[in-house]
């Protein structure tokens, strides 16, 4: 746990896992109902392939640019020049601020977006992002969980669904509280600060809480980004889904190789993985024009 702020009371909780010698690692940053251990998956897995992998989970900020400064303290703390964000939902939204609040020294070496949004308006809440303060935990705790999937669910997704629940329950009133107003004030991401970074767009065509407009912004907004699809993953694909969010994490890091904005120990990258790496994208490109 690390403070960075002046503000005693604002924790940042952290996974730093793999090989400390890394200087550009991949940090997770949870959506409204996560923590820093609904990552867990990639955790386990991407640091046995000789990545270095940090999962975050923030402090109660109440304002976009408060956390975007919050996190570039905490980068600085942890003595990082630039990284690579994987952003969940609201956890995607902070990455795309965070990438244009620091435009003019550039923090952000690459974007992997799952389920993420472009501009808060579309959950239609902007009115209601002020009060979010006042309302009872128990309150916060029914709005998310509105956007959970219901119904019936194949056993790994009730699993994933079942596993938020419990973070959910485990965040006090002013965290939930400070999420929802983020993901919910008023604002949006400006492309053209942000068009030269890497991007990769993750999402699902099973049911979500985006809608498919939402979706279409984000391709709009990125023409040049990869397309990371899941048939199915819900709104928590990284849970129930994790061997091929945890592939395509791997195929968006592996145009990094080699450079000093790799986030994988370069003594793990073997030739044969790598060509394994490209087949398997290859493959999978030619299934989506298909």
């Amino acid at each position: 746990q690390i403070i960075v702020d002046d503000d005693d009371s604002k924790v940042w909780s952290l996974y730093d896992a793999g090989p400390r010698s890394i200087r550009c690692p991949l940090i997770f940053l949870p959506p409204v109902s996560g923590t820093a251990d609904v990552f867990f998956q990639q955790i386990l897995a991407l640091t046995g392939w000789g990545y270095r992998v940090i999962a975050l989970q923030y402090p109660v900020y109440w304002d976009h640019l408060e956390f975007c400064d919050g996190f570039r303290k905490l980068l600085d703390h942890l003595q990082l020049d630039k990284v690579h964000l994987f952003g969940a939902s609201l956890g995607g939204f902070l990455a795309q601020k965070f990438a244009e609040y620091t435009h003019k020294s550039p923090r952000v070496q690459s974007l992997i977006l799952c389920n993420s949004f472009s501009d808060t308006s579309i959950f239609n809440q902007t009115w209601t992002a002020n009060s979010f303060w006042l309302m009872p935990a128990f309150m916060l705790k029914k709005i998310v969980l509105g956007n959970f999937a219901s119904g019936p669910l194949d056993p790994e997704m009730a699993d994933g669904i079942d596993f938020m629940v419990d973070r959910l329950e485990s965040l006090g009133q002013s965290e939930l509280a400070s999420r929802l107003t983020l993901n919910c004030q008023n604002s949006y991401v400006e492309p053209h600060k942000i068009r030269d970074i890497p991007v990769t767009i993750m999402d699902v065509f099973d049911q979500s809480a985006l809608s498919t407009e939402a979706k279409e912004e984000m391709y709009k907004l990125y023409p040049n980004a990869r397309r990371a699809h899941l048939k199915t993953g819900g709104n928590f694909p990284y849970l129930c889904r994790s061997a091929e969010v945890n592939l395509y994490v791997q195929i968006h890091l592996l145009q990094f190789h080699g450079t000093r904005y790799a986030a994988i120990d370069p003594s793990m990258v073997s030739a044969e993985e790598l060509e394994v790496q490209k087949i398997s994208l290859h493959s999978s490109n030619e299934q989506e024009e298909q």
